[in-house]
């Protein structure tokens, strides 16, 4: 059972990675994460992270604050302490949160991670050079039990753009985030509704306050704060969202995050157009 203190955390990213760098971020992931974001789905970046001997406070908060981690296994994943050491995190909070945990094995095959055997055990024996035995029990068997977590298998795939959508559609399920239905034929809206669900970070428990600039709703800073004036007005999990023309009430009232809907690309006004002049022509011949 999950404990309160575990249970409590944020949930500020749909998902967390563990991979290691060299094997697999220019190519597998920064693919895997592109067809997150076109999903809406957020993912904890680390670019900006310093890296060190062992892994810090924010990442262990990124990873206590994630719904879901994805563990990619790769040929070089064991000569990383640092890699090793978020593994042991991530099985923690699967333990303690019940957080889902996905597998991808990339290019290695399970049992040599389970048995830590033939090259990749040779990395990992190079990694525990100088760790004390406790240290290198815990790396061993968290790499036993997470090779046990059925995944994808780059091996199984002959092409991995298709594998690569495989686990964005997996990933999209687990964390339920079926597209609504109720814009369907409305030109360009399934774009603009990925972008405002990126915002509004439904996982988290506090309260956010969204700015929509662009069509009409409330053209006066008094009655925003009549009706919101501060966060603590609304219960945990609240969302308020406050559509404008004008971008100075959002910047006036201290909200930052702001989607702007800009007019429709040259080819969504053709498209538009099209289905707008189709609807006159059935109207006109009575198919209506």
């Amino acid at each position: 059972m999950a404990s309160s203190s575990s249970s409590s955390h944020v949930k500020r990213f749909h998902v967390f990675s563990s991979f290691h760098g060299p094997d697999v971020r220019s190519g597998f992931l920064s693919h895997l994460h592109n067809h997150f974001a076109t999903k809406g789905i957020t993912t904890f970046n680390d670019q900006k992270m310093e890296r060190g001997h062992t892994i810090g406070h924010e990442l262990i908060q990124a990873i206590r604050e994630s719904r879901v981690s994805i563990v990619v296994l790769s040929k070089n994943y064991a000569s990383s302490s640092w890699c090793l050491d978020e593994l042991v995190e991530i099985l923690k909070c699967k333990e303690d949160q019940d957080q889902t945990v996905m597998t991808v094995f990339y290019k290695v095959d399970p049992s040599d991670i389970k048995k830590q055997r033939r090259d990749f055990g040779s990395v990992f024996e190079n990694t525990c050079q100088g760790k004390t035995e406790k240290v290198k029990q815990r790396w061993s068997r968290a790499l036993a039990y997470v090779a046990t977590i059925a995944g994808e298998h780059s091996l199984n795939w002959v092409n991995e753009a298709e594998m690569i959508q495989k686990i964005a559609i997996d990933v999209t399920k687990k964390l339920n985030l079926t597209p609504s239905r109720d814009f369907e034929g409305m030109v360009g809206m399934e774009t603009h509704l990925r972008k405002v669900n990126t915002l509004l970070c439904i996982e988290s428990d506090e309260v956010k306050m969204i700015g929509i600039w662009g069509p009409a709703g409330i053209d006066d800073l008094e009655q925003l704060e009549v009706l919101a004036k501060e966060p603590s007005w609304f219960g945990p999990g609240s969302r308020i969202i406050v559509t404008t023309k004008h971008k100075k009430i959002l910047n006036a009232h201290g909200i930052k995050d702001i989607y702007h809907v800009d007019f429709p690309s040259i080819e969504e006004a053709l498209e538009i157009l099209c289905l707008s002049a189709i609807e006159i022509l059935c109207l006109s011949i009575g198919w209506f």
